[in-house]
């Protein structure tokens, strides 16, 4: 007998070597992991819906500038970001004991609260018209979910351009709880 081979019962109750083959393969391609993963990844991170989605929450988020998204936005909704941005509740805390908490998860003895930026976990998009892409996100800001909606509108220049933003209640006005 060869390396693969079990012993299985033949006719008779005697032993006959036969061929192991092992667990079956998966031939699918919702393999999980890999450069597959990856490949997709980058192809969402591509959409517009995802791009837009990222570097709103960047701005919003006081992560960047306002007027980095300058180029990116109509007027309108360029007024809207300056008045939204940066948004309380997608800042990642700044205060001293934030701080303190941030430090205190890099030391393996004190483990703390750890604090995140905030990230978009989901994004979809509504085209009411082929130039036109309304697109919902759903933001992952500490331990809370926060929405964010806007309105893409395509060029004469072929390029998108975000005409309005929407993070769910009026600015000014106080959160909902």
């Amino acid at each position: 007998m060869g390396p693969g081979t079990a012993i299985g019962s033949g006719p008779g109750g005697h032993r006959v070597p036969r061929q192991y083959s092992g667990p079956p393969r998966r031939r699918d391609q919702r393999r999980p992991g890999g450069a597959d993963l990856a490949a997709r990844h980058r192809a969402r991170e591509r959409l517009p819906r995802y791009w837009f989605a990222n570097r709103l929450l960047l701005t919003l988020s006081g992560q960047r500038p306002v007027h980095w998204m300058l180029g990116h936005t109509q007027g309108a909704a360029y007024d809207q970001l300056t008045q939204l941005a940066p948004h309380p509740s997608l800042c990642p805390p700044t205060t001293a004991s934030a701080t303190a908490r941030a430090a205190a998860r890099t030391h393996p003895a004190r483990p703390g609260p750890r604090v995140w930026p905030p990230v978009v976990r989901h994004c979809d998009e509504f085209r009411p018209e082929p130039w036109v892409i309304e697109a919902f996100a759903r933001i992952a800001a500490g331990d809370r979910l926060r929405a964010l909606a806007f309105r893409l509108e395509e060029g004469a220049d072929g390029r998108w351009r975000c005409a309005a933003i929407d993070l769910g209640h009026p600015p000014g006005s106080p959160e909902p709880p």
